[in-house]
C-alpha cells in the first residue's frame, strides 16, 4: 500500500481507517448518521445497524470511533465516498490548494501529577491484595494546548510513518494508531489479537531483543496477558464452533515499546448468524484495557481513577450490512479540538506492580502520539 497516495489530499474532516486484512480506507462526507442511543451495550444494535445501511446497498459500511463506556449514547456515520488502500490512489486536495500552518508552540497539563499517579497505583495494588479483582488497567491523560489550531492530516501522515504496522485512525477529532485488534469477522472466520505486558525499547537491536526475552520469560507479563487471553477466549466460545490459541504469547514490537500477543482465530458457528457488533459488545472491554474480573474492576475505577474516558480505549472501526467488519482498541489515541488536545494511556496493574515502572511504561505509551503530534 502506497500511503503516501492515499494521503497526499487528507482533510482533517475525513474519516480514516488504514489497517486490517484489505489494507483500509479513506472516507469523506457524512452520507448518514446512524444513532444508538442507549450505546454498544443496548439491545439490538447490530439489528437496528443494519436495518439503517440496507437501503444504501450490500457496499455501504458505517464507521465510528466508539466511547470506553458502552453505555454511553454513540452514532456510526455512514460516508459519501472511499478511497481504499487497495487501489492506491487517495481523494483530491482541497479546491484552493491551501495547507494550514500547523503549531510550533505546545503547554503539556498531566491530569495527575506523578506522585499522585504513583499514590493511586499503590491503592489498585492494595485492591488487588484484598481479593477486589485481578487486574486493573489505569489511565492518566496528558492535555496538550497549542499556539495554533492542530491539522489532524499532518497527524494521520506523521503517525502512519511512524507505526506503519498499526492501524490509523482518525474519526470525527478521534486520532491515533492501534496496536491491537480487538476483533474482525469475515463470513465465518473471526480474529482477535489482544495485547498485555510492555516493555521499552531503545533502538539497540541487541538490547531490545534482550528486552523482548525478558519480556516473553516474565511470570508477571505472562500472568496478565494470560488474563485477557483467556477472557477473550471464553467471551467468543458462546459463538464459535472451534477456536485456535497458540500456547503462548509472541514478541510484537514497536517503535518504541514491545507487547506480548496471542493472535486468536476462531470459525462461527453458522446456524446462529451473528454480527461484528455483538462480537464487539460481547468483547469489550477486554482484561488488556478495563480489568479482571471486569465488573469489579470498571467498579473500582469509577470510584478511583477521576478520568473520564471518553473514546480512549473503546472500539474503532467498521460494519457492513451483512455483519462484517473490523473493529480495534483506540489506544495510543489524543481526542483534538482545534488548539487542544488530550491525550491518554493505560497501563495494567496487577499483584506485584511497581508504581514508578508503571509511571515509566505509562510516558512511553503517550510518547506515541506525542512524538506525531508536538512539532516546534
Amino acid at each position: 500500500m502506497d500511503a503516501s497516495k492515499l494521503l497526499g489530499g487528507l482533510r482533517d474532516d475525513d474519516f480514516v481507517l488504514l489497517g486490517g486484512r484489505d489494507g483500509g480506507f479513506v472516507a469523506r462526507g457524512v452520507r448518514a448518521r446512524i444513532d444508538i442511543p442507549a450505546g454498544l451495550g443496548g439491545p439490538g444494535i447490530a439489528d437496528l445497524v443494519r436495518g439503517e445501511l440496507h437501503p444504501f446497498g450490500p457496499d455501504a459500511i458505517a464507521i465510528g470511533a466508539l466511547p470506553f463506556n458502552a453505555r454511553v449514547g454513540t452514532s456510526l456515520v455512514v460516508p459519501e465516498e472511499m478511497w481504499f488502500a487497495a487501489d492506491g490512489v487517495g481523494p483530491g486536495g482541497a479546491a484552493d490548494g491551501y495547507a494550514p500552518l500547523g503549531p510550533d508552540a505546545f503547554t503539556l497539563t498531566p491530569s495527575l501529577s506523578h506522585s499522585d499517579w504513583c499514590d493511586l497505583v499503590s491503592d489498585a495494588t492494595d485492591a488487588i491484595d484484598a481479593g477486589a479483582f485481578e487486574k486493573v488497567v489505569l489511565a492518566r491523560a496528558v492535555e496538550v494546548s497549542a499556539n495554533r489550531p492542530i491539522v489532524i492530516a499532518d497527524v494521520v501522515r506523521r503517525l502512519q510513518n511512524l507505526y506503519p504496522s498499526c492501524t490509523t485512525y482518525s474519526i470525527d477529532g478521534f486520532v491515533g494508531a492501534s496496536p491491537e485488534l480487538l476483533i474482525s469477522k469475515h463470513g465465518s472466520d473471526v480474529v482477535s489479537y489482544p495485547l498485555a505486558g510492555t516493555t521499552a525499547r531503545v533502538g539497540d537491536p541487541d538490547a531490545d531483543a534482550a528486552a523482548g526475552a525478558a519480556l516473553l520469560a516474565s511470570e508477571k507479563d505472562r500472568a496478565e496477558h494470560r488474563l485477557t487471553v483467556d477472557g477473550v477466549v471464553a467471551a467468543l466460545s458462546a459463538w464459535c464452533d472451534s477456536i485456535s490459541v497458540p500456547e503462548g504469547p509472541s514478541v510484537v514490537a514497536l517503535r518504541n515499546v514491545t507487547h506480548l500477543g496471542t493472535r486468536i482465530t476462531g470459525t462461527l458457528d453458522e446456524t446462529t448468524p451473528v454480527s461484528v457488533l455483538e462480537l464487539v459488545a460481547a468483547l469489550h472491554p477486554t482484561a488488556a484495557v478495563g480489568g479482571q474480573p471486569s465488573m469489579q474492576a470498571l467498579r473500582w475505577l469509577a470510584q478511583h481513577e477521576r478520568l473520564d474516558r471518553g473514546r480512549y480505549a473503546g472500539p474503532v472501526g467498521w460494519v457492513n450490512a451483512a455483519g462484517d467488519g473490523e473493529w480495534w482498541v483506540g489506544i495510543r489515541s489524543a481526542e483534538i479540538d482545534d488548539t487542544r488536545a488530550v491525550l491518554r494511556a493505560g497501563c495494567g496493574i496487577v499483584a506485584g506492580s511497581d508504581p514508578m515502572s508503571e509511571l515509566m511504561e505509562s510516558q512511553l505509551k503517550l510518547q506515541a502520539l506525542l512524538a506525531a503530534l508536538v512539532r516546534p
